[in-house]
């Protein structure tokens, strides 16, 4: 079976525990006060369940750490302590020495057990429990000699040992208080279409073009010497003759031509809003009848 540190297993394991952090409270054992060691680490199986405190008994042994099962563990927040069930400091210095370098196999955490399963007389005290608390009976030197079963590494498992990795939760159960949260979400749908396009249109255009004409004027006019005598030579007769004078004139002349007037871009912009909605919500309050019970919440 394969151990992890917690924090390596569950980075944010304290916010399980509301902020409270189980490494660093100190170990005593129970009833006498005695302190064994400091909570160096906790170690879970791949499922995440609780197996072993290590606790580092370094305040009285140097250096050496050792695994306490959690299910001889009373963790009491109100005064930062862990304190032992069953477990003497005798009994703590002949636990095998914990490397964390090495890796833990079923033979070492057999030599582990083994410790714990040694027979002790002691009695779970009546005091309210915290949340890591195991239900552990009164054992005898007769009842655990004969109690006490065979395992084997190929069909060992931590439920087959309650006392060592069982939890009370007879003495903690949990009443979940829950209430309702607006979540604000945004889908985006299509709210219509704008279509652009072109087309022809036809219209009557003006335009005043200047033109020429030419026309011929005929003159009759008085010459000041009119009356005098000519001679044979200057008055020369000719019948026939013609003088020709060409005629003009300008006509309009008109032709289309296409030239580019403007042109038309289109694109989009998103306007920002904000719409604000309501809703009601429910939430869920503890209602607590203890009749004359003095009751402590924390």
């Amino acid at each position: 079976m394969v151990l992890y540190k917690l924090e390596d297993f569950e980075p944010n394991y304290r916010d399980t525990f509301e902020g409270h952090d189980i490494k660093g409270l100190g170990v005593y054992t129970q009833g006498t006060d005695e302190k064994i060691g400091t909570v160096s680490d906790i170690l879970v199986d791949d499922e995440g369940h609780f197996r072993y405190l290590v606790v580092d008994l370094g305040f009285w042994i140097f250096g050496k750490k050792v695994l306490l099962p959690i299910g001889r563990a009373r963790i009491d927040y109100n005064v930062d302590r862990v304190y032992t069930i069953g477990l003497t400091r005798e009994q703590a210095e002949d636990l095998p020495e914990f490397n964390e370098r090495q890796a833990l196999d079923y033979d070492y955490e057999e030599q582990v057990r083994g410790v714990y399963r040694q027979p002790v007389d002691y009695t779970r005290p009546l005091e309210a429990s915290t949340p890591l608390e195991a239900t552990i009976p009164v054992d005898t030197t007769h009842q655990q000699a004969a109690t006490t079963p065979t395992y084997n590494r190929d069909s060992y498992n931590y439920e087959h040992e309650p006392s060592l990795y069982g939890l009370n939760e007879e003495d903690h159960q949990t009443l979940r208080l829950y209430e309702e949260r607006l979540i604000a979400n945004k889908r985006r749908q299509k709210t219509g279409e704008v279509a652009i396009g072109k087309h022809v249109e036809t219209e009557t255009a003006r335009v005043a073009v200047p033109i020429e004409r030419e026309r011929v004027i005929i003159e009759r006019v008085t010459p000041a010497d009119a009356g005098t005598t000519v001679s044979g030579r200057e008055a020369d007769f000719r019948e026939g003759e013609v003088a020709r004078v060409e005629i003009h004139e300008e006509t309009p002349e008109i032709r289309k031509e296409a030239f580019l007037r403007e042109e038309v871009r289109v694109r989009k912009v998103v306007d920002q809003d904000t719409v604000e909605t309501q809703e009601s919500v429910r939430r869920e309050e503890l209602d607590v009848n203890s009749g004359n019970l003095p009751i402590e919440e924390r």
